[in-house]
């Protein structure tokens, strides 16, 4: 099922609360905080929206159905995985289903577990 979003209206409102705030004092120093360094988890790259929304492994939208589907819809679900990776279950499966694959992620090559713990099998 597709939804398209034909009007949009966003209302909001805010203003900052100066009523208890204390003067600055002109001589105050402002404190610095320590550099954090973590050099054993890389920086997550930052992604397009737009990628988010197709399966890496067929790269058709999410919204729509897998190349092995006719219809879109509850006939083709998406899969999480641990490493938080989406796709579409039929194309995960097939991927899987190659000795190539090693049932790891078609994304970051660690071995396939989904969401719910179960690895594959």
């Amino acid at each position: 099922m597709k939804v398209i979003i034909k009007s949009f209206n966003s209302v909001a409102h805010w203003k900052w609360n100066l009523e208890n705030s204390k003067p600055i004092d002109p001589d105050h120093e402002p404190e610095t905080l320590p550099a954090i360094s973590d050099s054993s988890k890389p920086a997550a790259p930052l992604l397009d929206d737009d990628e988010d929304d197709l399966c890496g492994i067929c790269r058709v939208a999410f919204e729509g159905s897998c190349p092995d589907c006719k219809v879109p819809g509850d006939d083709c679900p998406l899969i999480w995985g641990e490493c938080t990776h989406i796709f579409h279950m039929h194309c995960l499966l097939k991927w899987i289903g190659q000795d190539s694959s090693k049932q790891a992620c078609p994304m970051d090559r660690r071995p396939w577990v989904t969401a719910a713990g179960h690895p594959a099998s």
